[in-house]
């Protein structure tokens, strides 16, 4: 799924840009779009490659869940100093609750992380939040993510 992610995301650079795609990326391109056009999948989704998954969630979901998670993971990692996975799922939860209360409010209209962030626990929150995924949230969703 990610890898069909990926190579539409390419597909709609070079249009945007008005440049060739190389042989390999337009035939993917081109015999997945005639398969949906043939109607030899019931769905664009699933001509592409991007069938929903984790019990029924679209593909664009599941990305955006696995982008959060990943930054997730990444703040546990930064911050664990051999924390047990509860103790650190509670205190991922406070500071996500008041990033998403306080910082969060102004910098979800920027187009770009905040310079400051960058190497913080703010840049994974960030990117948590900025995922589009749900945040924040509880102590044992997040001890699922981390552990």
């Amino acid at each position: 799924m990610l890898m069909a992610i990926e190579r539409l995301r390419q597909v709609s650079d070079l249009c945007q840009e008005g440049k060739p795609m190389d042989e390999s990326l337009a035939n993917w391109f081109g015999g997945c779009l005639q398969d949906f056009l043939e109607r030899r999948t019931e769905s664009f989704e699933e001509a592409f490659g991007l069938p929903s998954c984790r019990g029924g969630v679209p593909w664009w979901k599941e990305e955006r869940m696995r982008r959060r998670d990943e930054a997730l993971r990444n703040l546990a990692r930064g911050l664990s100093a051999g924390q047990p996975f509860g103790a650190l799922a509670r205190e991922i939860h406070v500071m996500s609750k008041r990033y998403g209360a306080s910082a969060w409010r102004i910098d979800r209209d920027r187009a770009d992380m905040p310079a400051a962030y960058e190497g913080t626990p703010r840049q994974h929150l960030w990117e948590a939040f900025r995922s589009g995924a749900p945040m924040p949230l509880g102590d044992r969703q997040l001890r699922n993510i981390i552990a």
